[in-house]
Formats: C-alpha cells, sequence, structure tokens
C-alpha cells in the first residue's frame, strides 16, 4: 500500500479526552497476538477508540502516561493471566475503565505468534457491545 493510502489515525496525544485509549498486550504468545489484532480492529472501527503504545507508559513516558490518564475511557487487553497491561497501569497508579483477559475467556495461551481470526472476531464485537454500556 502507497503512502498516500495509508489512515491517519487521530492523534492521540491531542484527542485523548475524546477517545476511548486501548492499550493491548502485544505479547509474543497467541493471546498476546490476539490483543493486538482487537486493539487494532477497535482502532479502524470509527467507534471513537484508539490504541495506544503500551510500551511507551511502561517506560514511564510523561505523553503516554499523561494519555492514558486523559482518556475519555481506558481500555486495557490482557492476553494471559500475567496481566501485564493492567500490571503497568497500576505501577503507574492508573486506573482503566475496563478491562479483559483473553485467556480468562476460554482462549488458551500458545508459544506461538499465530491466533485465530474467529477468536479475534469473537472478542472484539464483546468489547465493542461492553464499550457502548460504558
Amino acid at each position: 500500500m502507497a503512502k498516500e493510502d495509508w489512515t491517519i489515525l487521530p492523534h492521540c496525544a491531542k484527542e485523548s479526552k475524546e477517545l476511548y485509549i486501548v492499550l493491548a498486550c502485544d505479547g509474543a504468545s497467541s493471546v498476546g497476538q490476539v490483543g493486538n489484532e482487537i486493539a487494532k480492529k477497535l482502532t479502524l472501527s470509527n467507534t471513537g477508540a484508539r490504541m495506544c503504545c503500551l510500551a511507551a507508559v511502561a517506560a514511564n513516558s510523561p505523553t503516554h502516561v499523561k494519555i492514558a490518564k486523559d482518556a475519555k475511557k481506558l481500555v486495557v487487553i490482557n492476553g494471559c493471566a500475567l496481566k501485564c497491561a493492567s500490571n503497568i497501569l497500576e505501577q503507574r497508579g492508573i486506573k482503566p475503565d475496563y478491562v479483559l483477559t483473553i485467556s480468562e475467556l476460554g482462549i488458551p495461551k500458545a508459544p506461538t505468534l499465530d491466533f485465530d481470526d474467529e477468536d479475534v472476531e469473537k472478542i472484539a464485537l464483546k468489547v465493542l457491545e461492553d464499550l457502548k454500556k460504558l
């Protein structure tokens, strides 16, 4: 795809107060990759959601910590029982509005970067429905 065809996302630092900011696991396992795919789907869904950089929050980037704190709603997607995304936010004193852990939804963690598209679709729809209730 040529650069002129790229989809330009809302600028999360400037628009976070109007956005559902999504911080998702992107770990090196099946459920980590599902988390990243869900965050991408939510961002492209035209529902006011925007994925943001969890690693930058973990690195204590002042800009990214502020984005998480200023979000209209903060959505956290953990891949597995380690709940790294939630723990990062807890370390920064940030309370999310919505938390989901993929492995608690019957999707087993596997040491692979492969995932089932049906799992992504199913969970993304659940998250979208849940966000309507916030």
